[in-house]
């Protein structure tokens, strides 16, 4: 079996969950330093994306990463500027796909996480892992993101959200900083 590693991220801003349970943003961004001290370079994905489009395959929605449950298509996975972005629908008649699209509406979950299996990484000059070729398998729907910088901005968004949020942003950045020594 293959052991695959998982980068979380939260949803970027313009993520969006609407009555047809379409969902888009971000599962990974270029050049951020995450909470475990890997950075994913640009290009990362094109290699793996190009061979599953090549073969028929896929990018699997999943809830938390169990491969026992599906809960949507991805109808778009393509590297930009700023990442991977994602589009897709949560699937009707998914009792669990119906749940994450309330949760989503809720801001109870606001993240995303690739399963990928790392096929060539480098260290910079801080000691951080940076990721520059990856093989991906699904992306989820998950309740903690590792990567707090991509996240959702829900209606229903706390007052103090942003603020927390900023919080978390700048104790990640002084991590990954401080990781370098």
């Amino acid at each position: 079996m293959i052991e695959l590693e998982h980068k979380l991220c939260r949803f970027s801003t313009n993520v969006t969950v609407d009555d047809g349970l379409e969902i888009e943003g971000y599962a990974s961004r270029f050049g951020a330093c995450d909470q475990g001290g890997d950075i994913v370079a640009k290009g990362a994905y094109a290699a793996s994306l190009g061979r599953m489009a090549r073969e028929g395959r896929a990018v699997k929605m999943l809830w938390q990463h169990d491969p026992a449950q599906p809960i949507g298509i991805w109808s778009e996975v393509r590297e930009d500027g700023i990442g991977l972005h994602v589009k897709g629908r949560l699937l009707r008649g998914v009792a669990r796909a119906e749940e994450a699209a309330e949760l989503l509406r809720a801001g109870a979950i606001d993240g995303l996480s690739i399963g990928y299996r790392t096929l060539r990484a480098t260290k910079n000059d801080k000691g951080q892992r940076v990721l520059t070729e990856l093989e991906l398998w699904e992306v989820s729907l998950v309740t903690f993101p590792m990567l707090p910088s991509a996240r959702i901005e829900g209606k229903g968004d706390d007052p103090l959200a942003a603020d927390w949020r900023e919080l978390a942003e700048t104790l990640t950045r002084l991590r990954c900083d401080m990781a370098g020594g």
